[in-house]
């Protein structure tokens, strides 16, 4: 097996302007196992938080709800990867009141996405208008993926699916033009194809007579566990969960056409994994990561956010990530080179009482948020009282979620 490094096609540039400082204030630290923090759109007073246990929690006015907005504890399978993954409210949900999930199932390892709408009470899902959109078996209990996201462009819902675990490494799904495992699935919420709750985007790259399964837009991830869209431009950014070597960000310029292949298992990152049978380490169909780290920097990515806050002008732009062994970076990427990249851990540290980073969030404003496992979910100010961060000079190359 190959272990050479495969040339990045885009390079770090330094730069000579200082990034902002930034700090963090805490919003809440009594939630359950938080996986995740959002707003739909135009919703100033609320986050929406999800538990890994099965609630959605809501924090109303900078206060912390008793009730769930949403309890499915009855049909998630809690534990280690598994569990309640993710929430994304529908572009028009303040007339529709459409909102949708996944989740890991109880009793099987199925990734399932469902469709809810709230009640008449703002403040509480309807339990009973559950619909499910998407299943996704999965072999073992890890690998899940689940991340899910509206495109901005097209008003498309975008959901994330690991390979389903260490044998995957041996049977291939994320190279599996049929499998909907290791891949990024774009569907129609809003319309129908036959036989289907949903339908399938005519410019999917494997849509209709196409081998390849209809859902796919893009493929070759190990565990794509978040993504993002730039609100702005429509960009997606994207962090997948290496193994052993690298961790990666890769990237999909504004308008681009679907069937990109990431390389995974044969690339990890930019190394040559060779993983699931003979492949061509050095073939131009495997799209490239824009930033990769390895083991002595993290564990395993965590995909952030490009801000569009009003709070912190000066990091208008700069897409923020971060790593499940606690740490945080930042840099600004504008189509073919990465700059002012900067390590934000000691800055955006709230202390040894928040721990295991989950995941960045996004409100309705464009802030957005750090969610750590231990209950915890805190915002990202400006700090101006802190000299600022030094830029780095290079990246470097790991992880396992």
């Amino acid at each position: 097996m190959s272990m050479a490094a495969v040339p990045l096609t885009s390079v770090l540039s330094t730069s000579t302007a200082a990034p902002p400082a930034l700090s963090f204030e805490i919003v809440t630290g009594h939630l359950h196992n938080p996986l995740y923090v959002t707003s739909p759109r135009a919703d100033s007073r609320r986050l929406f938080v999800v538990e890994q246990t099965g609630h959605v929690m809501l924090i109303k006015d900078g206060a912390l709800l008793p009730t769930p907005f949403l309890d499915l504890t009855g049909v998630v399978k809690f534990g280690g990867e598994q569990g309640l993954l993710c929430i994304a409210f529908h572009p028009e949900y303040s007339t529709n009141g459409q909102f949708f999930v996944s989740y890991s199932r109880d009793p099987d390892n199925a990734v399932v996405v469902e469709r809810y709408v709230v009640s008449s009470d703002p403040d509480l899902a309807d339990p009973t208008s559950g619909t499910e959109m998407l299943e996704i078996p999965l072999a073992q209990d890890f690998h899940n993926g689940g991340m899910l996201a509206f495109g901005p462009l097209d008003g498309l819902l975008y959901v994330s699916t690991g390979d389903g675990g260490s044998d995957a490494d041996l049977t291939n799904p994320a190279q599996d033009k049929s499998s909907r495992c290791g891949k990024l699935l774009r569907i129609d919420v809003d319309h129908t194809s036959p036989g289907l709750p949903y339908a399938i985007p005519f410019d999917n790259p494997f849509a209709g007579a196409t081998p390849g399964a209809d859902e796919i837009w893009a493929m070759g991830f190990r565990n794509p566990w978040r993504f993002s869209f730039d609100r702005q431009t429509g960009a997606l950014y994207l962090g997948d969960v290496g193994q052993g070597l690298r961790e990666e960000i890769d990237y999909q310029a504004p308008g681009a056409a679907g069937g990109a292949n990431f390389g995974w298992p044969c690339i990890e990152g930019n190394v040559c994994a060779g993983l699931g049978g003979p492949c061509d380490c050095l073939s131009p169909s495997f799209k490239k990561p824009i930033h990769l780290y390895d083991h002595t920097q993290g564990c395993a990515v965590i995909g952030g956010y490009v801000y569009r806050g009003s709070a912190i002008p000066a990091l208008k732009g700069t897409y923020l990530f971060g790593d499940a062994c606690d740490r945080i970076w930042s840099f600004k990427y504008n189509g073919s080179t990465v700059s002012e990249l900067v390590d934000r851990t000691t800055q955006l540290d709230p202390g040894p009482n928040a721990f295991n980073l989950a995941s960045l969030g996004e409100d309705a404003a464009g802030e957005l948020y750090v969610v750590y496992e231990s209950g915890h979910v805190v915002r990202i100010v400006a700090d101006d009282s802190t000299a600022p961060a030094s830029v780095l000079g290079g990246g470097g190359g790991g992880g396992c979620r």
